[in-house]
């Protein structure tokens, strides 16, 4: 497949799927599992324990034949993108871990921002599709989103200066950083992140 494959990008309640969620959730759980090992390591019970959570309605996917090449969540700064349920939790993690999961996570997931711009969207949950890496997925949901959303500007928040290949495709989109938040020295010798950066794309 060429890197500049043209994907079909579509709202993903709009999507001609009956298992996008699932579709959704493999694609989360391969880009997220490294930060949720504490839950558990096993990527299949990562997906089915978080399946549930994507407000289907503010996510984007891009769609090749049968399949989810990738996915991005695009908020207005309010809604959220993502629902934890604490039953669904406990069911695939356990009643420890899933009630853990709930507290945790949900303060990490479900931030609101504070006093945002109504010409602000937040663009949230960038995954790609192992097998469709490096075919410019993202890239293409992205610009996808920026033409047919409505908002002046359009944020990225707290990606690990250790993600190279997102910063540079972010930034070669036309996001510029504006915000680099330190991560506490012992947190980040445990996870291998200095800083987190924050970034941001302004309509001309």
């Amino acid at each position: 497949m060429p890197e500049n494959y043209k994907f079909k990008v579509v709202r993903a309640d709009k999507a001609d799927f009956s298992d996008v969620r699932e579709q959704i959730a493999e694609i989360f759980a391969d880009g997220f599992t490294q930060w949720l090992e504490y839950f558990s390591k096993d990527k299949n019970i990562i997906a089915k324990a978080f399946a549930h959570m994507f407000v289907l309605d503010q996510f984007y996917v891009a769609v090749s034949d049968n399949k989810i090449a990738g996915m991005a969540a695009c908020t207005d700064c309010k809604t959220l993108s993502v629902k934890l349920n604490k039953k669904e939790l406990r069911k695939y993690l356990g009643f420890f871990k899933g009630s853990i999961a709930a507290i945790v996570l949900k303060k990490e997931f479900e931030r609101p921002f504070k006093n945002p711009s109504p010409e602000t969207g937040s663009i949230e949950y960038v995954g790609t599709a192992s097998e469709f890496r490096g075919k410019g997925v993202a890239s293409q949901i992205i610009r996808h989103i920026i033409e047919h959303t409505p908002y002046r500007q359009y944020l990225i928040e707290e990606v690990a200066d250790t993600n190279t290949p997102a910063i540079n495709l972010y930034k070669k989109l036309g996001f510029v950083e504006y915000n680099r938040i330190p991560v506490p020295q012992q947190r980040a010798k445990k996870i291998g992140i200095n800083n987190f950066i924050s970034l941001k794309y302004i309509k001309e």
